[in-house]
């Protein structure tokens, strides 16, 4: 009797671990979508052309084909499909509930993002600080620093560094900063043990508002932390603050961001993430004191290798064993 063989769907591309993927070739039959357009991948769906598939593995920029994996697109998969790889930290362009509602088990990538989201972050804290941004656009059009000359910037030595959302992420940021001489207090969800905080100071949101000189969001994003810094909170920080985000757009009010600039309650900002990738507000491409990073935290051929061999070996534990190496927070006691 002929037992079909597992089918893991691929959703986006393998740029850098070939031979890990296609090991997994051993275990599975590896299929691709045709699709091009939502529209297109939904009526393959529909059509049933992935039916016996048991694992994907998804790429960020698979959305362009997919979309989000919403609630509409969750319940139109087939029956067989049991585990969503995500290769990435963030994983809020997928609905865990609806995941979570069909018996799909969702994981993403949590560690291999740290170093390097944490190096973009920390480069952008000492541009935002030092203000460089205008004199690198002045120098490239001939006016050497700019005239008249920018503001004088400021050292990272002795300011107060408030991390929001202290995940590897976060605490890999706080050992970068302290070798600048920051000082590091932190909010999270819940006060980290002393071994796993490194020793940073944990104090209420209101209180990391109020006190912190640059303001790092490393948070996920989430109903409950879209928009967390809007119009209120700028109003309970320090004048001449600086923010930098490299999370995801949009748990900062970019509206409520450009107003602050503008009124210089925020002297300087660093982004990598904006809350309608590609397309950025206006206010913020107009702003010469605004860093800005198209979204390269993760930007590098040794974490990109380290992300798809991880997210690889999720679909490899998910076809061995029927679990994920990291499955995310939300599921952590699905049975």
């Amino acid at each position: 009797m002929r037992v079909d063989r597992p089918k893991v769907l691929l959703l986006g591309e393998i740029e850098h671990a070939h031979d890990a993927w296609n090991s997994l070739g051993q275990l599975a039959e590896l299929i691709e979508p045709k699709a091009r357009s939502r529209d297109q991948f939904l009526k393959e769906v529909r059509d049933g052309s992935f039916n016996g598939t048991v694992a994907t593995y998804r790429t960020f920029n698979s959305i362009n084909t997919t979309g989000n994996f919403d609630e509409d697109l969750v319940k139109l998969l087939p029956k067989s499909l049991k585990f969503i790889c995500h290769n990435g930290a963030g994983y809020d362009s997928v609905d865990v509930p609806a995941c979570t509602a069909r018996g799909i088990r969702v994981s993403n990538v949590p560690t291999a993002v740290d170093d390097a989201t944490a190096d973009t972050n920390m480069f952008l804290i000492i541009g935002a600080l030092r203000g460089f941004n205008t004199s690198m656009f002045a120098l490239r059009d001939g006016k050497w620093r700019g005239h008249p000359p920018p503001p004088l910037g400021h050292d990272p030595e002795g300011k107060v560094l408030g991390i929001l959302g202290m995940g590897g992420i976060g605490r890999n940021l706080k050992k970068k900063a302290e070798a600048f001489g920051m000082q590091v207090q932190y909010f999270n969800r819940k006060q980290l043990p002393e071994e796993s905080s490194g020793g940073a100071k944990y104090v209420s949101f209101d209180e990391l508002l109020a006190t912190s000189d640059v303001i790092s969001l490393n948070l996920p994003l989430n109903k409950n932390t879209r928009h967390i810094i809007s119009t209120k909170e700028f109003e309970k920080m320090k004048t001449g603050v600086v923010i930098v985000n490299t999370a995801r757009g949009a748990v900062m009010d970019e509206e409520a961001l450009v107003r602050a600039l503008d009124s210089r309650k925020v002297w300087s900002c660093g982004l990598d993430v904006y809350e309608e990738e590609p397309s950025i507000h206006p206010g913020l491409v107009a702003n010469p004191h605004v860093m800005l990073v198209p979204h390269m935290g993760t930007w590098t051929v040794e974490t990109q290798t380290a992300m798809e061999i991880w997210n690889i070996g999720n679909v490899r534990a998910a076809l061995e064993t029927g679990k994920l190496k990291s499955p995310v927070p939300e599921q952590a006691d699905m049975q």
